[in-house]
């Protein structure tokens, strides 16, 4: 069974946001790896690009598919994981912890609003 933290918010198309103030870290939950498999390539917005609250800022691939990954809050990328973009597996391995893709320093701190709780993310993806 997929886990997902309590802590984060989600989007229906499973990345997660964790909140630290005005910094958001944004990943994609373990549902989402669990439907992709094997990932093998990440390609993420660059530090200083305005991102915008459901768009595209980035994509993933997997030996199943590629899907793109959208943003679930607007503001500035101020940082890049690139450890994931080097080694994509990391992102299997450790999905809530070192796997994070980007974090931004958030727009507007409302739009979190619009997101996905814990209860309604899983009973989004168990089909409850």
């Amino acid at each position: 069974m997929s886990e997902y933290p309590q802590d984060l918010r989600y989007l229906d198309t499973h990345e997660y946001v964790r909140l630290d103030g005005e910094i958001a870290t944004i990943g994609i939950s373990e549902y989402a790896i669990e439907q992709l498999g094997e990932i093998v390539f990440l390609e993420v917005s660059e530090i200083g690009d305005a991102i915008s609250k459901g768009e595209r800022f980035g994509t993933i691939e997997s030996v199943k598919a590629v899907e793109e990954v959208n943003a679930p809050i607007s503001g500035t990328v101020i940082e890049r994981n690139d450890s994931v973009i080097d080694d994509p597996e990391l992102i299997s391995d450790d999905p809530y912890g070192e796997g994070w893709f980007i974090k931004v320093r958030v727009d507007d701190l409302g739009e979190i609003d619009d997101t996905l709780t814990f209860d309604e993310y899983r009973a989004l993806v168990e089909g409850e």
